[in-house]
């Protein structure tokens, strides 16, 4: 499959995530709990995937390292998400989602001392101007509130961390040997936090479709991309996410934002273009 095609489909798949949760939360399964089985069955099969191809994993104080990115990176990062869904729509949290990139500018300049521009400036000032009208517009079906607000930018400040930990283990490792040791790792550190509860089937082919789809194959296909494009044409591909999101919500939930909020939305959005192709190619 054409490199374009491969970042499509993960844009699509992780579109669908938001979906997939709100329908398993719908049908009774906590929004922790979601993010559990998400965590516990893509680790298990990103360990099979580790295994199969006898992908070495992380060891020493590489092990530690990616131990902290599976608490911080999927336990928080994959709750956050999930909790930000019910409070507020699938639609709003892959929007507040893409707050991430500007949390990467901020966070690189004050960790790894990256440079601090003009277009990185306008970029963050664009996502808090986003933020800020969606917090005015709301929309049918979204509801804008402090809760999916602060779930939201906290789902895009620990999706932020993936670059931070991927700038240096993506080179040294498979990314399925990082995901067999993160995700469960991840999945452990939510475990005392949930309330399981007994499941339809509709709810397990939702939690199954959110593992197999949302994360397994989509993290595949986006790694399998961008060995053979740059990163910046793979960003901008993968920008469809809240797009993918935004029009399902619309379509199975009535979720619609209103022209302020998608206004709202449009900058975040460019914001995080902005910071894509304004970077350099990786």
């Amino acid at each position: 499959m054409p490199a374009p095609l491969l970042i499509l489909l993960a844009a699509v798949l992780w579109g669908l995530l938001g979906i997939l949760g709100k329908n398993a939360q719908a049908a009774g399964v906590g929004p922790l709990e979601v993010a559990f089985w998400r965590a516990a069955l893509g680790g298990g099969l990103f360990a099979l995937h580790a295994a199969l191809t006898r992908a070495p994993l992380p060891r020493g104080r590489d092990l530690w390292l990616t131990v902290a990115f599976g608490v911080v990176g999927v336990s928080v990062f994959y709750g956050a998400y999930q909790l930000a869904v019910r409070a507020g729509g699938a639609s709003l949290a892959s929007v507040l989602l893409y707050t991430a990139p500007a949390f990467v500018a901020l966070l690189g300049w004050a960790l790894l001392r990256e440079r601090l521009g003009v277009r990185e400036g306008l970029a963050v000032a664009g996502t808090l101007g986003g933020i800020a009208l969606i917090s005015l517009g709301g929309g049918q079906g979204v509801n804008v509130t402090v809760a999916a607000l602060g779930w939201g930018l906290t789902a895009g400040f620990t999706y932020s961390l993936y670059y931070l930990y991927g700038k240096t283990f993506f080179a040294r490792y498979a990314p399925t040997a990082l995901y067999a040791v993160a995700l469960p790792v991840g999945a452990l550190g939510l475990l005392p936090f949930v309330s399981f509860s007994a499941k339809t089937t509709a709810a397990w082919g939702s939690l199954v479709g959110i593992a197999v789809l949302s994360t397994y194959l989509a993290y595949l296909a986006y790694s399998a991309g961008l060995k053979r494009l740059p990163a910046t044409r793979a960003s901008v591909i993968a920008s469809l996410e809240p797009v993918v999101a935004a029009g399902l919500a619309a379509l199975l939930f009535g979720e619609r934002l209103s022209p302020t909020a998608l206004l709202g939305a449009a900058l975040v959005v460019g914001a995080a273009l902005l910071l894509s192709v304004g970077g350099r190619d990786g």
